[in-house]
C-alpha cells in the first residue's frame, strides 16, 4: 500500500466514516466504514476505529471532510490535534471530483467513499486550525456585517411602509425602534472589535501601519484579518488573490473568445470588506492608485472592472505592509520589476530594495 485515505462526511448530528487503501498500481480499496456521532465521543470512537484498522503503522494517513458550515470543525481541531493530516475541501470539489467518477446516486455513505478515495489519489492542501485570536476577530466583523445587512433591510422596509397607500404607525414605530436598537448593537460592536485588535500590541503596531492609508480604515483591516487567520498560511501575494477570488478566470478556445472575469470562487467577505476602500483610493488619489485606475479605465472603458483592480492592487498592498511589519509611505516611487511576489511601487518606507506587483 501506498498510503491510507479517510473520507468522513459529516452533518449536525453524525458523520459517516470510509477508510480506504491505495497500492503501488493505484487501485483503491475501502477497508472499513462506519457511522460516529458528531461529538467528543465519537471523537474518541473515531480515533480507536483508526487505530484498529491501520494495522501499519509506517504508512501515512490522510483524511479529508467537507467545508460544511461549522459542522465539520470540532472533528477536524480533534483529529489535528491527534496528530492526523487533515484538507478540508469546498464542496463544490468534492461534488465535481465525485461526478467525474461517474457516481450518479447521492448519499453519505456514497460521499464518504468518494472522500475517500478523493484524499487516496490527490495531495491535498492540509488543514490548520484558526488561532484563537483571529477566530474570535472573524466572529465578531462577521456579526458586524449581518446587523449591518439586518438595519439596512429594516430601513428599506421603513422606507416601503412610510410611503405606500396605507401605512401602520404602529409598525413604522416598532421598525425606528429596532433601527435604533441595530444602531447600539453595531457601535458596541465595532467599539470591541476596536478593542480587541488593540489588545495584542503587535498587531496594533502592524494595524496602525496599515490604516496609515487613508480611505482604509480599521473595520477593513480587521474583517480582513479574521477572514485570513492574520495571513499565517499565506506564501505569496497570488495566493491570496486566489483565496479572495480575485484570480481571472479566462474562456478561450480556438476562434471562441468569452468573456475575462475575476473567479469569484473565494472569499466573499474580504471582497466586500474591499469595496469601499477602492473607491476612497481613487477620490483621495492614495499612491499611485488613481493614474493605475485611470489606465485601466482607458483601455476597457468599464469602471467596474478598474475598481475591482484596484481592490486587489489595495489587497496586495495591505498584505505586503503586515507581513514586512513596515509603515506605508504613498510618495515612495520605486522601479517595476514585474515579479508579482514582490510589492506596489507606492508600498513602503525602503529598507533594502524592493520591487513592484505585476498589474491586475
Amino acid at each position: 500500500m501506498l498510503k491510507y485515505s479517510l473520507g468522513l462526511d459529516i452533518s449536525k448530528g453524525d458523520f459517516h466514516a470510509c477508510l480506504s487503501a491505495i497500492d503501488k498500481n493505484q487501485q483503491v480499496k475501502i477497508k472499513a466504514t462506519r457511522k460516529f456521532t458528531n461529538n467528543q465521543q465519537g471523537f474518541k470512537e473515531v480515533l480507536t476505529w483508526i487505530t484498529q484498522h491501520c494495522k501499519e503503522k509506517e504508512i501515512a494517513l490522510s483524511i479529508v471532510m467537507e467545508a460544511t458550515g461549522v459542522y465539520y470543525e470540532k472533528c477536524a481541531l480533534s483529529l489535528f490535534k491527534a496528530g492526523f493530516s487533515v484538507s478540508v475541501v469546498l464542496p463544490n470539489k468534492a461534488k465535481k471530483y465525485m461526478q467525474a467518477l461517474g457516481l450518479k446516486s447521492k448519499n453519505d455513505k456514497i460521499d464518504a467513499a468518494g472522500l475517500a478515495r478523493m484524499a487516496a489519489e490527490q495531495c491535498l492542501e492540509q488543514w490548520q486550525p484558526m488561532a484563537d485570536f483571529f477566530y474570535k476577530l472573524r466572529a465578531l466583523t462577521r456579526h458586524h456585517q449581518s446587523l449591518q445587512e439586518l438595519k439596512t433591510n429594516i430601513n428599506n422596509q421603513l422606507h416601503a411602509d412610510e410611503h405606500s397607500i396605507y401605512s401602520s404607525k404602529s409598525v413604522i414605530k416598532q421598525l425606528k425602534k429596532l433601527i435604533v436598537t441595530l444602531e447600539k448593537q453595531l457601535d458596541d460592536t465595532a467599539q470591541e472589535i476596536h478593542d480587541h485588535l488593540y489588545s495584542d500590541s503587535d498587531v496594533a503596531k502592524k494595524v496602525d501601519h496599515i490604516i496609515d492609508i487613508k480611505g482604509l480604515g480599521y473595520m477593513t483591516v480587521a474583517t480582513i484579518l479574521g477572514e485570513t487567520n492574520g495571513f499565517a498560511l499565506f506564501k505569496s501575494i497570488a495566493q491570496l488573490i486566489s483565496y479572495a477570488g480575485y484570480d481571472i478566470v479566462e474562456n478561450q478556445s480556438g476562434n471562441h473568445r468569452g468573456k475575462t472575469r475575476i473567479s469569484k470562487k473565494g472569499n466573499s467577505h474580504i471582497r466586500r470588506a474591499m469595496h469601499m476602500p477602492a473607491f476612497n483610493m481613487i477620490r483621495y488619489d492614495v499612491g499611485n492608485f488613481k493614474p493605475f485606475f485611470e489606465r485601466l479605465l482607458e483601455r476597457q472603458q468599464q469602471k467596474m472592472k478598474a475598481y475591482v483592480a484596484v481592490q486587489k492592487k489595495l489587497l496586495a498592498l495591505i498584505y505586503t505592509l503586515w507581513k514586512r511589519n513596515e509603515a506605508f509611505k504613498p510618495h515612495t516611487k520605486l522601479t517595476t520589476s514585474g515579479n508579482e511576489e514582490t510589492v506596489p511601487s507606492f508600498a513602503l518606507a525602503p529598507e533594502g530594495q524592493l520591487n513592484e506587483v505585476a498589474p491586475a
